[in-house]
């Protein structure tokens, strides 16, 4: 039986989320997105709160993380990540995420606003055209 070569294709996926943390609902649904790919490579902002939360979903799940520092240690976490990239403004390294990887998942804390880092890399990506997963603080996703 032929295989599709696409079904085969591993692929990066980008995360963005608040410094102030997921909700359960929003945990849970991150792995059920994670579950449902075949992702290679787990890129985040290595922040405090949802990166960091995320971080350790992944690194349970055994795929390899890729971190995107800022350049403003306020906020960094401590994860441990497989790939470190150098630190770029908050506003860059955002973009890196979503041009290095093929989906963004995003765990905001509130509707879209401007002034969110969150918000703005959602932004990007969808000025990318990339495949997004935006998940409420209830659970529910939207996929754009």
């Amino acid at each position: 039986m032929k295989r599709n070569i696409k079904e085969l294709r591993m692929i990066k996926i980008g995360f963005t989320g608040t410094r102030h943390g997921m909700t359960e609902e929003q945990k849970n649904e991150v792995k059920k997105i994670i579950k449902s790919k075949k992702c290679e490579e787990f890129h985040h902002g290595m922040c405090v709160g949802s990166d960091e939360q995320a971080h350790q979903i992944i690194t349970n799940m055994k795929i390899n993380t890729v971190g995107h520092p800022p350049v403003f240690k306020k906020f960094m976490s401590k994860c441990q990540c497989d790939i470190t990239k150098k630190p770029f403004d908050y506003l860059k390294r955002n973009k890196n995420i979503v041009d290095e990887t093929e989906i963004l998942i995003a765990t905001p804390d509130t509707k879209e606003k401007v002034r969110s880092g969150t918000w703005s890399t959602v932004r990007y990506a969808r000025q990318k055209q990339k495949r997004i997963y935006i998940i409420h603080k209830n659970g529910r996703t939207t996929i754009e």
